[in-house]
């Protein structure tokens, strides 16, 4: 069970609610307050929950125990990820042009300060251009590619990209925010050195994410006071949320089949009603396969898609125009520029993502009052 919200809500790639099984694991947990680096008892427990949510994540990626670092958000792990490696060798940094900001951001930094950062090109519905990164990938240090797109639900082809990685000896890290439990994901069989992934996206509490980093895998580390999380990532373990991520990661997979099948069926019922309505179009992958289960992204064009965002908000209905992260920025969405849509195609988009506490009945309210809003005026 998941605590009832008032109005519907349809914007799960920016965070997704608090699965009640999760706070349970959470209180639970609490009376565990001991810190993890003490040698009495109570520090012991604390270390305990610490390794044992570790097992968690880790199984869930194929991944070994060691290999797994908490640390505060998948921001910090992406920028573990790309400042670990590059601050350690200085060569050519390689990733797209829709990355989620959390990698852009470092990215422009890193150019900024002499880094040949290249950004691989995508096709219309977000695909990296992978003959791009083969004629590129000399010299390089580190690539980074997300791996389902947060605005446009495009799932890259991971296997591939990180094939060419490892035949040219090439870092690879990948940031699975948005694609953990919605698919499956395996480290070894994907040829990851690096791999990020986060609660919030998953019904976890906010506060807490992991960056998978392959044994023998050396990174500077960013911050500095103490040798925890295999001494790259300082600072006192957050056991209670760290519990409740492991929580709700072993639910998503205890489910899997289940929860993901509900939340692609409603994703295929509220698209074929959506594209019904007038000046509708598609934005992202036609083939639902290669996109995340869970995302819609669709432009009406002639509207505005803030004012959309604000009526429907009115109405009780949770949606967005892209990345909770960017939200407040003025300017077009990066990602869809790089996939070339028009700028009526940019200025009427909306983004609509599910999770499994979603219903049919919210469905089909949500697209009356989405027809509604859209046609007045």
């Amino acid at each position: 069970m998941a605590f009832r919200i008032m109005g519907i809500y349809l914007d799960n790639a920016a965070t997704t609610q608090l699965d009640r099984e999760v706070l349970e694991e959470m209180n639970k947990c609490s009376e565990v307050f001991g810190n993890p680096g003490s040698l009495h008892f109570k520090g012991q427990e604390a270390a305990d929950a610490v390794s044992k949510a570790r097992k968690t994540i880790a199984k869930s990626l194929n991944a070994d125990f060691d290999e797994i670092i908490f640390t505060g958000s998948a921001t910090e792990s992406n920028n573990l990820a790309i400042f670990g490696t590059l601050n350690r060798n200085k060569g050519k940094f390689i990733t797209t042009s829709i990355e989620h900001p959390s990698v852009l951001e470092p990215a422009l930094k890193l150019k900024k300060e002499g880094c040949d950062v290249i950004f691989l090109d995508v096709d219309r519905e977000g695909f990296v251009n992978v003959e791009q990164l083969r004629k590129e990938i000399k010299g390089a240090a580190l690539v980074s590619i997300v791996h389902g797109n947060h605005e446009i639900g495009t799932l890259q082809d991971v296997g591939e990209i990180g094939k060419i990685c490892k035949e040219n000896n090439v870092a690879f890290h990948f940031d699975a925010s948005q694609s953990y439990t919605k698919t499956k994901i395996d480290v070894r069989e994907i040829n990851a050195t690096l791999l990020t992934v986060n609660s919030h996206k998953i019904h976890g509490p906010k506060g807490v994410a992991t960056l998978y980093v392959k044994r023998g895998t050396r990174l500077n580390k960013l911050m500095y006071g103490g040798e925890q999380e295999l001494n790259l990532r300082p600072g006192t373990e957050n056991v209670v949320s760290i519990a409740g991520f492991a929580k709700a990661a072993e639910i998503a997979f205890r489910d899997y089949e289940k929860n993901n099948k509900k939340i692609r069926e409603l994703r295929d019922k509220l698209l074929d009603k959506l594209l019904r309505i007038k000046n509708a179009k598609l934005n992202g992958p036609r083939d639902l396969e290669k996109r995340l289960i869970n995302n819609i992204n669709v432009s009406f064009l002639g509207k505005e898609g803030e004012s959309l965002v604000i009526a429907l908000s009115k109405a009780g209905i949770c949606v967005s125009t892209g990345s909770a992260c960017t939200s407040r920025k003025q300017g077009p969405s990066h990602i869809l520029k790089a996939i070339k849509l028009s700028d009526k195609e940019i200025k009427g988009a909306l983004r609509v993502t599910l999770s499994r506490f979603n219903t049919e009945k919210e469905i089909n309210v949500a697209v009356e009052k989405i027809k509604e809003v859209v046609e007045s005026g």
